[in-house]
Parts: structure tokens; sequence; C-alpha cells
């Protein structure tokens, strides 16, 4: 029998597995599970209980997310406990369960695959980055990779390990020295070699579905080398030459000020290399290029992906019309497309109170609507200019690129009587 409800009015518990299953678990998480009247996971985690766990047993449906409202709504009233790998909280089910069910949650938490892997690795955990691929393309992991990093890749399944392999060739960091660790904390617990070289080393023998990758990034000496911030090298990027300039770039994601969460609209994305370099300043930032040419939209995903940020969303459009249907952004940037009626208007007034706009322009028709704007509203205009050391017969000289005009501006909503008319 199922003893009566004792203790606070939990509605639901979520209780942390291993790979050890039940004889890894706290007494607490045992109690919470043998009470439960309702017991909701995944097929593997349900057949670690044993049988004196009495509760209903429910598999998680797929796709889980759209699932958690009605679930806990169907079983409104019972004592629910839902089985979750490691920390719930860490990349874990906890997350939308907190979202769902608020302060009526209790989280009894198991030692993390992470934690785990980093100390059987002697890797303090401050010092490595965790890149999860589940559910996700490998591609985030290229924005992760420098010389000398230590990685813990999260994998979505046994074939995770070998994409892992092939990206770090493809992205020049081949040298990486590459181990895998499976069922971390289990019986089964084994941690394999493997080398980036060899397709085949990463799934021989096969590898289990629950392991963790660790990556020590070495860059092989002849590839291009990125830098954690803003103006990458030009080479880094496929373009047919509309492209914001390595200098200028630099200035311009200055100006924008990305910070964790925010969201960019780059308007006449080119290359994509504004939005891809606000996304690479955090995991957490987000993007969405405007551009109208389809050829060039093609190129910018091709750009996202192999600098790490998959996740830039592309929208093949002219703006203004094409801004119709997006979020609102925190900040804006124009590269192209300033003279177009009504797009500097239309940008303006989607910015919240302290949003950012910055827009970049070397024709004197564009640099005139800048000025107007200047004046009406404020903000800093500024003249970037760059010249480049060239070879002038024996000699050196300069050869000067065409000055680029910059208006940057913060909108403040109500402060100074008259400033946003």
């Amino acid at each position: 029998m199922i003893p009566a409800r004792q203790g606070p009015p939990y509605a639901v518990t979520v209780v942390g597995l291993g790979a050890d299953g039940w004889p890894g678990i706290t007494d607490a998480s045992r109690t919470a599970l043998r009470e439960a009247e309702v017991l909701i996971g995944g097929p593997r985690q349900l057949d670690l209980l044993p049988p004196e766990c009495e509760g209903e047993r429910i598999a998680w449906p797929s796709p889980l997310r759209p699932a958690v409202p009605g679930l806990l709504a169907a079983h409104a009233g019972r004592r629910i406990a839902v089985l979750a790998s490691g920390d719930p909280m860490f990349h874990g089910i906890g997350r939308a369960l907190a979202e769902e069910a608020g302060d009526r949650l209790r989280i009894l938490p198991h030692p993390s695959s992470v934690s785990y892997a980093a100390a059987r690795l002697g890797w303090p955990l401050e010092d490595v980055e965790v890149v999860t691929l589940v559910g996700r393309p490998a591609a985030r992991l290229s924005a992760a990779l420098h010389e000398g990093r230590r990685l813990l890749v999260l994998s979505a399944d046994a074939g995770t390990p070998a994409e892992v392999a092939a990206l770090l060739r493809d992205r020049g960091f081949g040298p990486s020295r590459m181990r895998i660790l499976e069922q971390l904390g289990g019986q089964k617990e084994r941690t394999t070699e493997a080398t980036t070289a060899d397709d085949r080393v990463p799934t021989r023998p096969p590898v289990d579905p629950l392991n963790i990758v660790a990556v020590e990034c070495r860059r092989a000496p002849d590839r291009l080398r990125l830098g954690a911030v803003p103006g990458l090298p030009d080479e880094a990027y496929e373009h047919d030459g509309q492209l914001t300039k390595r200098y200028v770039r630099a200035a311009t994601l200055a100006a924008l000020a990305p910070a964790p969460g925010e969201l960019l609209w780059d308007i006449g994305g080119g290359s994509g290399s504004i939005a891809i370099e606000w996304m690479r300043t955090h995991p957490s930032c987000r993007a969405v290029t405007v551009e109208r040419d389809p050829v060039r939209a093609e190129r910018i995903t091709r750009n996202a992906e192999r600098l790490g940020v998959p996740g830039l969303r592309v929208v093949t459009g002219a703006a203004p019309a094409a801004l119709a249907e997006l979020p609102p952004p925190d900040a804006v940037f124009i590269g192209g497309g300033l003279t177009a009626p009504g797009l500097l208007d239309a940008c303006w007034a989607a910015l919240p109170d302290g949003g950012r706009l910055v827009a970049n322009t070397v024709t004197l028709e564009s640099e005139g609507l800048l000025a107007a704007a200047h004046r009406r509203h404020g903000g800093e205009l500024v003249r970037l200019a760059v010249a480049h050391a060239v070879p002038v017969g024996g000699f050196t000289g300069w050869r000067q690129a065409m000055p680029v005009t910059q208006w940057a501006v913060q909108r403040t909503l109500n402060t100074v009587p008259g400033a946003d008319r």
C-alpha cells in the first residue's frame, strides 16, 4: 500500500537517477519514489525502479516538452514523481517542470554526468566548457573551439562521438585529444581514448548511448585562428564582397553592445557577419538577419553553421516589409538598404526603451539620412576610416578603404520632452 501523504504539499517531486539506478540514490529520493502515486519518466528510467515503487508508471511521450502541462493536469491531486537523468536542473526536465509547477516543485538531484566526467578526468569544472548536443546541431560546438580549451560534450546518442570527431577535423582541430566516457557512475562505466583522424575509432567497440565526449582542443598549425571577441578575420567568411570588414565590424559590435539573452535584427545581412559575431558573444544571444538576395541568404546560413551559431534565423525578403512578423528586437543593425522608404522609421519604432540602433553607410545619399536622424534623435555620428599598408614599388604605402559613416543611438522613451518626435 502507498502510505498517506505527509510533509509539504508538493505537486511534483523530481528525482535524479544515475547510471547505477536505485542503489545510487539517497534515502529521501527512495522515499519519494515509494510514496508516489504516479511515476513519470523514460522507459529506461522506469525499468530501474524496483517493485516496491507501486505508483502508476507512465512513459514520456514524444515530443516531451509539449506534453508536460497535460500530464500534470491529468494527474492533479495525486502524488507525482518524475524521473530525470542526473541533475534535473542541468540541461534536464527540471526547467520545464519549474515553469509549470513553480513553487509546488521539489527537486532531489543526483550528481550530473558532467560532475562524474570532471572527477574521472581530474578537470576542475570551473575551467571546463560544457556544450550540449542533445536535440541541437553538432555545429554548435564550433564556437567553443579554442586552442588549449577543455570541453565536455553532452551526447545525444551513440553516434555523437563520430559527429564530434568529424567536426573537429573539418574545423581545423584534428590534433585534439578526444575521450568517450560511457555509463558514468554505473557498473558498465568505461572510458575510451578516441581519435579524430579515423571515423571508425569512436564507434569501435560500440558506444553506449549514455556518453560524454571530452575534448582537449588542439588547432592544426596551418588553420585560421579565430578569437573570442568580435572582429574575426575576413577570411573566416564565405562572401561575394558584401561583408562588413573586420575593423569596422569590431567597432560596430562594440556600438551594438550585445548582452546575454538579447535579440538582434541584422538588416541587409550580406554575409551575416554582424549577426554571427553578435551570437558568438554569448550562447544565449539571438539574432535574425534579413537579406533580400536568396543566394546571399543561403551563404549566411553556411557561414553561421561553420562559425558555431546554427541557430541564426535567416529571413529572405526586403525590409521594411520583411520586419512585420519578427519578434521585438533589443538592438538593430542596418548594414544595407537605408534608402528604402520607411526602413529607418520602422526600425526606430520597433526599438524598446533602452534599445540600440546602429547604421553603417558608405554613400552620400544614406549619409544624409543618418545626419537627419542624428538631428532628430541624438546619439553619436562618427566616421570610421581604415588604411592598409601595401607595396608601392620597392617601398610601402597606405591604401585607404572607403570611409564608413556610422550612426549609433540608444532609444530612451519619455525622458526628454520632444526628444522622440
